[in-house]
């Protein structure tokens, strides 16, 4: 993937790609090789100069799927959504009733609750944020939050859209706590989080 910020630039890395895959014979297959666009579907995802989205036809694919049956689909729709935790706020506390199903002791059955966060989590992945793109000549703000279910955090920047200052989110990042960290207070949660947030997001 080669982005730029302006035509003249894109065409002169274009054609140092090019020039350097030609000097070793590697040839780039016509259909999918697109130059050019403003956003570009990559990895599952819709890229663009401003921002980074889900691709809704891979969402589409995994939500037409009926509710799961058993503990190999639960972890299939689990790998899936979690690929996209960055765009889904509080993930570990949604998801936290679908991950206590896949455990070994735990016999499947689709309660209310692991209903509700099956389709709580699957609401999620078809309403999530544009995330922005990070400009790192810009200040960042970090907000947390913690609770028994586990750590979440939101990285935000206030850009510059159509003359207008906008504040959004650059990424979400969540995982689940040790049962030792469930018995701390609320100001030590609070510090692990931070902590944790800044190690993960340096």
């Amino acid at each position: 993937m080669v982005c730029s910020k302006t035509w003249e630039e894109h065409i002169y890395r274009l054609s140092r790609v090019l020039t350097k895959l030609q000097s070793f014979n590697i040839k780039i297959s016509s259909k999918k090789f697109h130059f050019g666009f403003k956003e570009l579907k990559a990895l599952g995802h819709v890229v663009s100069g401003l921002s980074l989205g889900i691709d809704k036809d891979k969402v589409a694919e995994v939500l037409l799927k009926p509710m799961p049956q058993n503990k190999k689909e639960i972890k299939s729709f689990l790998g899936f959504a979690g690929y996209y935790r960055q765009h889904i706020k509080d993930f570990p506390s949604i998801a936290r009733p679908l991950y206590e199903l896949c455990d070994k002791d735990t016999v499947f059955e689709m309660t209310v609750e692991r209903v509700k966060a099956f389709e709580s989590l699957r609401q999620a992945l078809t309403t999530p944020p544009l995330l922005l793109m990070p400009d790192f000549k810009l200040p960042f703000k970090l907000y947390i939050y913690a609770s028994g279910d586990g750590l979440g955090a939101a990285l935000h920047q206030v850009h510059i859209i159509h003359d207008k200052p906008v504040e959004g989110p650059i990424c979400f990042i969540s995982k689940q706590i040790k049962p030792i960290e469930a018995r701390y207070g609320a100001s030590q949660m609070e510090c692990l989080c931070l902590v944790w947030a800044l190690e993960k997001l340096n």
